[in-house]
């Protein structure tokens, strides 16, 4: 049973809730405001991060160095310059490169968030809590990037567990030694 179901919310509700988050979202930052009235950020989403993503927990990247392959990760970078055909795939500007083993939902930590892309990356998770009931879900994208803050902040108040939020992103990584691999986009 997925965490969706344990806390009794089923994906068309957190897909719904996502949407009507989206509108009421889009008004607020059409005032020029940083935040919008959930909290999430929702203009220049480059900037120091003062707050932890509440519910979501905060990752150490040691923490996530040592995890391999035992956690979900999720990169939620924007793909500049990219456009998304009417099936949901990227075709894109430039390459991107990410933590090895991620998986690649650009533009799912905008505030407001697409509901279709919200809905593929809700879709995936879900279905990999199934299979990893106690696993981490870790969401990043770059070091003060506040789009990873937002979607990991959505996903657990969504009611998903064990959701934590990477900081540091791709360039604590690499500038851990890591290596950084090529990623496609999943499509939504």
């Amino acid at each position: 049973m997925s965490d969706l179901h344990k806390t009794g919310l089923s994906r068309r509700a957190v897909i719904a809730g996502a949407a009507l988050l989206a509108v009421l979202a889009r008004d607020a930052c059409a005032r020029d405001a940083l935040f919008d009235d959930e909290g999430y950020r929702c203009a220049r989403y480059r900037a120091v991060i003062d707050r932890l993503p509440d519910p979501a927990a905060r990752m150490a990247m040691a923490t996530a160095l040592a995890l391999g392959a035992d956690g979900l990760f999720l990169d939620v970078l924007p793909a500049e310059g990219a456009v998304r055909d009417a099936d949901g795939h990227w075709s894109l500007a430039e390459p991107h490169e990410t933590i090895p083993g991620a998986l690649w939902f650009p533009e799912t930590g905008r505030a407001p968030v697409d509901p279709a892309l919200w809905r593929a990356l809700a879709e995936h998770v879900a279905a990999w809590r199934r299979d990893h009931p106690h696993g981490p879900i870790v969401v990043f994208c770059r070091a003060d990037c506040w789009m990873s803050w937002n979607a990991a902040r959505r996903l657990a108040r969504a009611g998903m567990a064990g959701i934590f939020w990477l900081p540091e992103g791709i360039d604590g990584w690499h500038d851990a030694g890591r290596a950084l691999v090529g990623v496609t986009p999943q499509p939504s």
